[in-house]
């Protein structure tokens, strides 16, 4: 059961971010978006630590310590800001860089249907907001990106999704 529900949840996942990213103006991107969820490394442990209601991942860093999934995965997947960690010259430390818009609205995407598949019935458009305010204070996030994806996910309580969209397709790549 649990390779079937995890095989499920994250195939629902992906084809509301590519929906999502076909709005959004890319959806190139969002044909090979998590394309790595299916590789071994990241599905084993998927079924191993399957819940159904959130991300294996959570479980599994409870009894390991750490995700092993997670790693492989923020590492391969340009729309995590996890992936867009650099060293700095200047500060002789790792740190967050600001991440290319192209990735922020696939981040944007992401975020939107996550939010969707895990609450269900229960979703609303206040969901990612709240959900990304909740792990505030633990993100090593570049701070320009993190307040452009915050103003996205406002703009979708406050204006809705639709609204939303019509602005990310306008923004520029840089």
């Amino acid at each position: 059961m649990n390779m079937i529900g995890h095989f499920m949840t994250i195939t629902r996942h992906r084809h509301e971010v590519i929906r999502h990213c076909k709005k959004a103006g890319i959806l190139w991107q969002g044909l090979f978006h998590d394309l790595s969820k299916y590789t071994p490394s990241e599905f084993i442990c998927g079924i191993r630590y399957y819940q159904g209601d959130r991300s294996p991942n959570d479980m599994e860093r409870r009894a390991k310590g750490y995700s092993s999934a997670w790693m492989h995965h923020k590492g391969r997947n340009r729309h995590h800001f996890e992936y867009w960690t650099d060293y700095n010259p200047e500060t002789g430390r790792y740190g967050p860089v600001k991440m290319p818009m192209r990735y922020v609205k696939e981040m944007f995407c992401d975020r939107l249907a996550a939010s969707k598949i895990y609450q269900g019935d229960k979703y609303n458009e206040s969901h990612p907001i709240e959900y990304f305010e909740k792990g505030r204070k633990n993100r090593l996030i570049h701070p320009e990106t993190s307040d452009f994806l915050e103003k996205l996910l406002i703009m979708v309580r406050d204006e809705g999704e639709e609204a939303t969209f019509d602005y990310i397709r306008k923004l520029e790549d840089y």
